[in-house]
């Protein structure tokens, strides 16, 4: 039995997305911003989308920018406000130490405009440091950018506390929220985010889409520039087909949610995995404060790539890399004190929606049986 728990990573079409795409792939292939019959369909069925997304994030539609992915969204979001910001004299950007390299690399690469980065550490469970996180923000600051959850461990950050240090300061907020939106309820408005970027693979819709929540009244320059799209806030004609799927699997996140279905199969995992190892599996990430989805494991005294190569047919990650046999380490776990036993036995599990009790209880056996 083929078994997947990699959902962090990417999320198969729900079969809601797939019967939403359909009448788009053959007659629904006008532009938007035509003003004849096929264009107005196209409008229709965007405005429609981008009403579906908003309701997800309990936002308007005017703040909701479609984009190519959380990555754009999330590079958008950076690379404008702290450019537009060095005039005012603030030129520093503050992150956490586990963000994800959409937010990382364009921090990096900012510094080439004299853009400094203050990255503040997390615990050993990987939530952030406040009172660093406090110290790091001042009068120099344009810009707070912090996850909502980690992608590898799933601990969910404190955004709400964050934000109200970062605007008691001048400086604005931008959330990652790709992992969390659609596993749970992630509303911009009470996380105090200026600004907040999804991808939609994350939630059963199809790669190549994402959105960027824009604050009422905030104005950014665009990323991509040309056209009048999105009410001039980033150009080129609107991918209906893929904007339409995105509301569908936003229409799915609000009228059925499924928090409880992701936790008891992560804890089905857990227990089951526990009771077998005992004290040489290790629990990474906060026991608590986390996305109900996401399990990362470390088999103490193994390598996780081995782990995985020993179990084909289940499909899971390590947050190490290995290359012309040297691994590097997670710099999630790394980032968090782990060992470097514990950062080399790490596995991340993830369920999601079709995941069931049988496929479950079918990786436990596996994994035990290669143990």
């Amino acid at each position: 039995m083929r078994i997947y728990l990699d959902y962090n990573a990417s999320t198969p079409l729900l079969p809601e997305v797939r019967e939403a795409m359909l009448p788009w792939l053959d007659q629904g292939f006008g532009n938007p911003s035509s003003p004849h019959w096929a264009g107005e369909g196209a409008a229709a069925a965007l405005r429609e989308a981008r009403a579906r997304v908003a309701a997800l994030l309990g936002a308007s539609p005017p703040e909701i920018v479609f984009t190519s992915g959380g990555s754009e969204a999330s590079n958008w979001a950076i690379k404008s406000v702290a450019l537009a910001a060095v005039a005012r004299g603030r030129r520093k950007i503050v992150t956490s130490a586990v963000e994800h390299p959409a937010t990382m690399v364009p921090c990096r690469y900012l510094e080439r405009f004299g853009i400094t980065t203050t990255v503040v550490p997390v615990d050993d469970e990987g939530l952030v440091d406040l009172d660093a996180m406090a110290e790091a923000i001042d009068e120099t600051t344009a810009l707070v950018s912090v996850m909502h959850a980690n992608n590898e461990v799933g601990t969910l950050q404190p955004v709400a506390a964050i934000a109200e240090l970062a605007h008691a300061a001048g400086a604005l907020l931008h959330c990652d929220a790709a992992q969390s939106v659609g596993k749970i309820a992630v509303h911009p408005a009470e996380l105090g985010a200026d600004l907040l970027s999804l991808a939609g693979h994350k939630l059963y819709a199809p790669k190549g889409i994402g959105v960027l929540y824009v604050r009422p009244g905030l104005e950014l320059e665009p990323l991509i520039h040309g056209g009048g799209h999105e009410r001039g806030r980033r150009a080129g004609t609107e991918n209906v087909l893929f904007a339409v799927a995105l509301g569908a699997a936003a229409a799915v996140a609000v009228d059925a949610p499924c928090v409880d279905h992701l936790a008891a199969m992560r804890d089905r995992l857990h227990r089951g995995l526990a009771a077998h190892f005992g004290d040489r599996l290790l629990l990474n990430g906060h026991p608590a404060e986390r996305l109900p989805n996401t399990l990362n494991l470390s088999f103490l005294g193994r390598r996780g790539h081995d782990v995985l190569a020993r179990v084909p047919d289940l499909a899971a990650s390590t947050g190490s890399a290995c290359h012309s046999g040297e691994v590097s380490l997670s710099p999630v776990l790394v980032a968090m004190g782990k060992s470097e036993e514990a950062c080399l036995g790490a596995v991340r599990f993830s369920t999601g929606r079709p995941t069931t009790a049988a496929e479950i209880d079918e990786a436990v056996e596996q994994l035990i049986r290669t143990s």
